[in-house]
């Protein structure tokens, strides 16, 4: 990491505050992850820091002396009045183990056990020092509940910003004395708490806004968790940052995705007048709907609710609507819906009827609903969240499925939602008992919509036979592509929303398979299509081989969220709408970014930091067939593309054997070389579902890349204008986490990972597992959990610990040669400072080597 680089990060690193251990001394057994110093020897009698919260003891220091006014010493350098640590637990013994571990190195090194014998240690060693006082400090059981000195979330946050800034090149022990004398010498608490408090204000400087990149910004989605629990504590953040800003009240709502139904209106006007009429109406204009119950219990609006909308079917077909068999108001909100990760119930809404079967699942779905009965629920961010879950188990369980619609019921207010791959827009709210009509209006539309005003794909046909398919014209010739089977669908609601089905050309002899890639893409990025044909034109190798793409219409029209999906529905004119930090023009995104060109010769070329620098009626909205780049920036908007390869295979992580995994990877990294170095361009997402095993002996390569989805060219003047990419977290390389230029180094940092991930969390045929430690990557902000894959690799002793501990018993035998791959990825135990292509062979001779090994089977 270089000076600059640190530099920078002092002043844009953000604010962490969920951050668990990361060097191994603070998770593992006492003594296997201590430092060692010059000529030391590490013993398991070397006690760990003491987490659990001390009684005093006649040899600790008595509380009395808490109020004592700090003794200055020639080591101290600072003033500051710190928060009040009054209410902390006793320090008592818990920085023993680290007073113990300094008086072992300094006599081994024959060396007064003083301060003044630090300036005899070698750089490194004194780092190490500094890394296990703070860790010893970290352990302390208040760090979480006292307060930042520099306005971050706690305590706790401010030391884990002191990593990076041990580590680093700019590290001067000169800050740190004081705090180091103060524990040394065992000073009182207050005086630690004063020295402590000092230390940090001055290190670690109060987190600023982060500046412009010079690349595009990367999105935290729920379809980049891998091997999680999607407990609600850690799920329910990374849902929030996916949906964005939640825009209500936009005009037009109802008639955008109500307007067009035939004869809707009219029967609903029908409807609800005779609701109005008889001598016993079912709805009055100054006490609302008959039987409404009055306290609005979840129980008794959903007994009220089932029949009301029953009673309006029934209505509506004596008007003249067709009488609706296939679909029914679910309301069974204590019993979970098949199909999801976690247990998910949905209060109510409405399902595709199954023949009398109540054991619905995802699939069935067809509207959302959330009820509340507290009228105030209907403005509260947890009602929109809950739907936001709901939305995203159907949106995955659905494979043709482009967006939802739902309602909220709070009270008696309600108001209609649509969550698409932007994000969630919503109608203005009414009382249902008020504006009976607009409920009639709503209950009569959801009940009878078609499939497309539903969400679902018009262009996934399906045959008289049953078979789904779609058509294409390729080469001037009109194909039909038979889906087989879904591949893979990517979980969440915003995003590019990837959907994967296998396939193949109805009359081909041959029986080739396909994939049939559909995902939303901002319109400002590079169609994936086009660098794959690209690619396959420049004779690049193991990536997969291009077929056919398209940009989808639907009746004429680009298939786009702003102006098909949200039918031309301006977000901007929404009751809580607020430009966001991204909605500006795309000069000030691209203002004083690096222009850099691939040299001939990469060998030795240093990393590079970033820089600073109601809508017309869907029947008269026009679209462009080729928007601009840049238009409309502030609207958000993303394209429906589709792309046809013609490789087949499974992900790299259900391999058969280690061999096979380790023969894939070499196959796939070959393959990045190649795309990097015949096409100019950087993969940019290298993940466990991106690098595919051929175990069919299909006519595929024996193991390739997919996914050029956020793939870059290495010649590059600046970010593509896209408002954020998303990418999978867990294996993103440090310095791109840290916010640096995207390099070819970066990626193949990211095959370490991918290695380190799969070693960990798969054993074979008995499938995946969930492993917390390492589960916290998926929820981790960047920063954060670029010190956590830095506490990983930072020290051989360290990582050796942590593979032993972890790896699976199917991947155990890999362990020495994973550690082989750490050192070639981690020149020197850090983030490498250099470019070198050198390492494209020295990684694959690693792999090649390991698959001799005949420990490997």
């Amino acid at each position: 990491m270089t000076n600059q680089h640190v530099s920078q990060l002092q002043s844009e690193i953000a604010a962490v505050d969920n951050f668990r251990s990361t060097r191994v001394f603070e998770d593992e057994s006492p003594g296997e992850g201590s430092q060692r110093y010059p000529n030391q020897e590490v013993t398991q009698s070397r006690q760990r820091p003491n987490r659990e919260r001390q009684p005093p003891e006649e040899e600790q220091r008595p509380r009395e002396d808490a109020e004592e006014e700090p003794k200055r010493d020639r080591y101290s350098n600072s003033s500051f009045t710190r928060p009040d640590t009054s209410n902390a637990a006793p320090i008592g013994r818990n920085l023993d183990a680290f007073r113990n571990s300094f008086r072992e190195a300094c006599q081994n090194l024959g060396l007064a056990v003083t301060l003044d014998s630090l300036d005899s240690f070698g750089a490194e060693d004194t780092q190490n020092l500094i890394l296990d006082l703070i860790s010893a400090l970290r352990a302390l059981p208040d760090m979480r509940r006292l307060p930042s000195a520099n306005g971050r979330k706690n305590l706790l946050s401010d030391l884990l910003r002191l990593n990076v800034l041990i580590s680093s090149d700019d590290f001067e022990v000169e800050q740190f004395k004081s705090l180091l004398n103060a524990v040394l010498n065992k000073q009182s608490d207050n005086i630690i708490w004063d020295q402590l408090y000092a230390t940090v204000r001055e290190s670690t400087p109060p987190p600023s806004a982060l500046p412009v990149l010079d690349q595009t910004p990367f999105l935290h989605t729920t379809s980049s968790l891998v091997n999680s629990s999607e407990h609600r504590s850690n799920f329910d953040g990374i849902l929030k940052e996916e949906l964005g800003p939640i825009y209500i009240g936009v005009p037009g709502f109802h008639d955008a995705f109500f307007g067009q139904m035939e004869g809707l209106r009219d029967t609903a006007a029908t409807v609800y007048a005779k609701c109005k009429g008889g001598p016993e109406p079912l709805f009055k204009e100054d006490n609302g709907w008959k039987h409404w119950p009055v306290n609005a219990k979840e129980k008794d609006v959903l007994e009220w609710l089932r029949g009301q909308v029953r009673l309006l079917h029934d209505l509506a077909v004596e008007a003249g609507l067709p009488r609706v068999t296939t679909r029914t108001i679910l309301a069974q909100p204590n019993q979970p819906l098949r199909g999801s990760k976690a247990d998910r119930k949905l209060d109510v809404g409405f399902v595709q009827r199954t023949d009398g079967n109540t054991n619905y699942s995802w699939s069935d779905v067809m509207v959302l609903g959330e009820l509340k009965s507290n009228a105030k629920a209907d403005t509260a961010s947890r009602t929109w969240h809950d739907l936001g879950r709901y939305a995203r188990e159907v949106l995955t369980a659905q494979d043709t499925r482009l967006f939802a619609l739902g309602f909220s019921l709070c009270g008696s207010i309600m108001r209609l939602w649509a969550f698409d791959r932007v994000g969630v827009i919503a109608s203005s709210p009414f009382d249902i008992n008020e504006d009976g009509q607009q409920f009639v209006l709503s209950m009569l539309g959801f009940l009878h919509m078609d499939h497309t005003r539903l969400g679902f794909d018009p262009t996934i046909l399906t045959s008289s036979d049953g078979r789904r398919y779609i058509q294409i014209v390729r080469d001037g010739q009109s194909e039909r592509l038979v889906i087989d089977k879904l591949v893979r669908r990517a979980q969440c609601v915003a995003g590019r929303a990837t959907t994967c089905w296998k396939a193949h050309r109805e009359g081909d002899e041959a029986d080739i398979p396909l994939v049939i890639k559909d995902s939303w893409q901002y319109p400002e990025r590079d169609e994936e299509g086009e660098l794959l044909r690209e690619a396959a034109a420049k004779g690049v190798v193991n990536v997969a081989r291009y077929y056919y793409h398209e940009t989808v219409r639907v009746d004429g029209r680009i298939d786009n969220i702003r102006d098909n999906i949200r039918r031309g529905l301006d977000v901007r004119k929404a009751a809580n709408y607020r430009p966001t930090h991204s909605e500006r023009s795309p000069s000030a995104s691209t203002a004083d970014t690096v222009r850099t060109g691939r040299p001939t010769n990469t060998v030795g070329r240093k990393r590079s930091s970033s820089h600073a620098g109601a809508g017309q009626p869907a029947s008269k909205r026009t679209c462009s067939s080729s928007p601009s780049k840049f238009a409309n920036l502030d609207v958000p908007n993303r394209v429906h593309r589709r792309v046809v390869v013609r490789d087949y295979g499974t992900a790299i992580y259900k391999a058969r054997s280690p061999i096979s995994m380790l023969s894939a990877l070499e196959s796939c990294i070959e393959g990045y070389k190649s795309l990097h170095m015949k096409a100019g361009l950087l993969q940019g997402d290298i993940s466990t579902g991106n690098l595919i095993l051929n175990q069919e002996e299909n006519p595929s390569w024996p193991a390739f890349l997919i996914d050029l989805d956020l793939a870059i060219r290495e010649q590059r003047e600046g970010p593509s204008g896209a408002r954020a990419k998303t990418g999978t977290r867990a294996f993103m390389a440090i310095g791109l986490l840290l916010g640096e230029r995207h390099s070819f180094m970066h990626d193949l940092e990211s095959f370490f990972w991918v290695i380190l991930w799969i070693c960990i969390h798969y054993d074979g045929s008995n499938g995946s597992r969930v492993v917390p430690r390492f589960e916290k990557w998926n929820y981790a902000d960047m920063e954060e959990l670029a010190g956590m894959k830095l506490g990983v690799v930072a020290k051989e002793s360290i990582f050796l610990k942590v593979a032993t501990d972890n790896f699976t018993s199917h991947y155990e035998a890999l362990i020495p040669w994973v550690n082989r791959l750490r050192k070639e990825v981690f020149p020197l135990d850090k983030p490498w400072e250099k470019e070198d292509l050198r390492l494209y062979d020295r990684f694959q001779t690693v792999l090649s080597q390991a698959q001799r090994d005949p420990s490997i089977q």
